[in-house]
């Protein structure tokens, strides 16, 4: 349809069993920083199969050469297995190589579940007595078949996935779930991954640990713990203080002032005011105004990641707590994946209202119907029915906070503050609402940031109106098909959920073009999303593809964003003047 990319990782940090990251050694976190340092280094021609670490007098001889990024990609290319570029690098004095192949075991284990079919290596593996865990999950995401990731996308740009997918896998020495559901549109995923690069390791006010830990923050709030995992990582990769991820009362006065914001970023934005803006701008610990954009742009961004995250239902990686097992795989489980994001053919007649044939009729209607000349007040009245029409979900139980906080709570402060619908919102009647042209991104917003964190604004441009625009003129298995209607019905509805309203948009298309079910999912990410389930997303679009379900969950990513952005700025504006 609309089928309308988190890079710059590197390996998140990988413990031993039972060492905990306050116990962290000074040699092992040297050797996981100094690994950048041999990331591009190639061996003769070895693959990860044929790099024997127990080979000592290969390791010795052996000639490397560092050879040109360009090179490195065309290699694995002309080789045609990511693993190629998975190192046991040799040019070590024998102390080091001992510490490499120590560390190396996780990496090995990676390679091997991001490329089953290396045999070789299991096989040197369990002549040693080693036993290999395995993913829990079924590949990238519990939601998406595995296979969906192996066959061609309509519209697909392979190579372009082919290249990007190096890229990552270079600079972060994996291919992280998150890349590898996000590549099913290359596009989005090469804007994507330039922005959060450029965020956490371009120029910028901030420093790189501060960077991180504000994206830790973000993620706390929606119980991302996937995400905090990985950025707990490069936290430590880029030197920050190992006490720090003890909690925020253990960081610098000037973050844990800036804590209150990264909450109203993360959950109800349209409270953040001047007043909070300049009480962090002056006096003690306070912030440059360039530090606080530059922190804005990276909370709002990793709040709204967590959506995408719950919403595709991204698995954790093998080497993370809970990501892997021991135990063989069974029966059971392989007839669970077969079936993995099978829709049956129980179709509910408000199924039925969110199928291909029925979409498809609903905007040939509009797009032929007379704009209707509606005063403000008839505007308004369909933009408050749009609220009125949600499902009304509630906030996750206490048992669910504390299951799904359990290990991130030291990150939190008033753990119970969440969404609140605008209905809901104080005593008056009449729904506060942001007025898009009053103040949008691309008069005010766009200008604001380029002033005060320049490069990065183009970079959210890009990747805003990627979200937004990019199509294959496809809705499920139909072709040459128009989702321009569909495209902005989806994006203005989730700006309606943070109070924003567009003023030269009728917003009866959305109650005509969005069901029940979509708008359930949509909610649900957009403001719960640690509530998204399996259930939630086979509920609606039964008879689309998955890739255009992960293009609503960019679409989530990007509107939500923005939407957080817009408040803030207008809000350092208000101080302004």
């Amino acid at each position: 349809m609309l089928n309308c990319t988190n890079g710059g990782r590197h390996r998140p940090y990988d413990s031993d069993p039972g060492e905990s990251l306050d116990t962290l050694s000074s040699a092992k976190l040297e050797y996981r920083q100094s690994r950048r340092l041999f990331r591009y280094k190639m061996v003769g021609k070895n693959n990860c199969c044929n790099n024997n670490s127990t080979n000592s007098s290969n390791s010795n001889t052996s000639s490397t050469k560092k050879m040109p990024r360009s090179d490195v990609t065309r290699t694995l290319i002309e080789h045609g297995a990511p693993c190629i570029g998975r190192k046991m690098f040799r040019n070590v004095d024998e102390n080091e190589q001992l510490v490499l192949t120590e560390e190396h075991f996780w990496d090995r284990l990676g390679l091997i579940v991001d490329h089953p079919h290396c045999s070789v290596c299991r096989k040197n593996l369990a002549e040693k007595g080693i036993k290999v865990p395995r993913q829990c999950g079924n590949g990238p995401s519990s939601f998406i078949p595995a296979s969906e990731f192996l066959t061609e996308q309509n519209g697909r740009d392979e190579e372009q996935a082919r290249e990007l997918f190096i890229e990552v896998f270079l600079q972060t020495n994996r291919l992280d779930h998150l890349t590898t559901v996000m590549g099913l549109h290359p596009s989005y995923l090469d804007a994507f991954l330039r922005t959060q690069d450029y965020m956490l390791r371009g120029d910028g006010p901030l420093p790189f640990d501060y960077r991180h830990y504000i994206a830790i923050l973000a993620s706390a709030r929606n119980s991302c713990g996937y995400i905090v995992r990985l950025q707990e990582s490069e936290f430590l990769l880029q030197g920050g203080d190992p006490e720090w991820l003890q909690g925020i009362t253990h960081t610098p006065l000037k973050l844990q002032n800036l804590y209150d914001l990264v909450k109203f970023v993360a959950h109800q934005p349209w409270l953040i005011t001047k007043d909070h803006i300049e009480k962090l701008l002056k006096g003690s610990h306070s912030w440059a105004l360039s530090e606080l954009v530059h922190a804005i742009v990276i909370a709002a961004h990793f709040a709204s990641i967590s959506s995408f995250t719950f919403g595709c239902g991204i698995n954790l990686e093998v080497d993370m707590e809970g990501g892997h097992t021991l135990r063989p795989p069974s029966f059971t489980d392989s007839a669970i994946a077969d079936e993995d994001g099978l829709s049956n053919n129980n179709y509910s007649e408000e199924m039925l209202s969110g199928n291909v044939e029925t979409i498809m009729k609903r905007m040939k209607e509009l797009s032929e119907a007379e704009e209707p000349e509606d005063s403000q007040e008839e505007k308004m009245k369909k933009f408050e029915s749009v609220g009125k029409q949600n499902v009304e979900l509630v906030s996750p139980s206490i048992e669910e906070q504390n299951r799904l906080q359990a290990d991130l709570s030291h990150y939190l402060i008033e753990p119970d503050f969440k969404y609140k619908d605008f209905a809901k919102r104080g005593e008056t009647t009449q729904i506060p609402t942001f007025r898009a042209q009053d103040y949008s991104w691309e008069d005010h917003g766009f200008s604001l940031i380029n002033r005060y964190y320049a490069d990065v604004a183009p970079l959210l441009d890009d990747k805003f109106r990627l979200a937004y625009n990019l199509t294959y003129n496809t809705m499920g298995k139909k072709r040459a098909v128009d989702t321009s209607l569909l495209r902005r019905a989806i994006w203005n509805y989730i700006h309606s959920l943070f109070g924003i309203r567009h003023d030269d948009y009728d917003y009866g298309e959305v109650n005509e073009l969005l069901d029940r079910n979509l708008k359930t999912y949509i909610k649900t990410v957009t403001c719960y999303p640690e509530k998204a389930g399996m259930k939630d997303y086979e509920g609606f679009w039964r008879d689309f593809k998955h890739s255009e379900k992960v293009h609503v969950n960019m679409m989530i990513l990007e509107a939500r964003m923005q939407a957080s952005l817009l408040y803030c700025l207008r809000a350092i504006m208000r101080y302004m003047t």
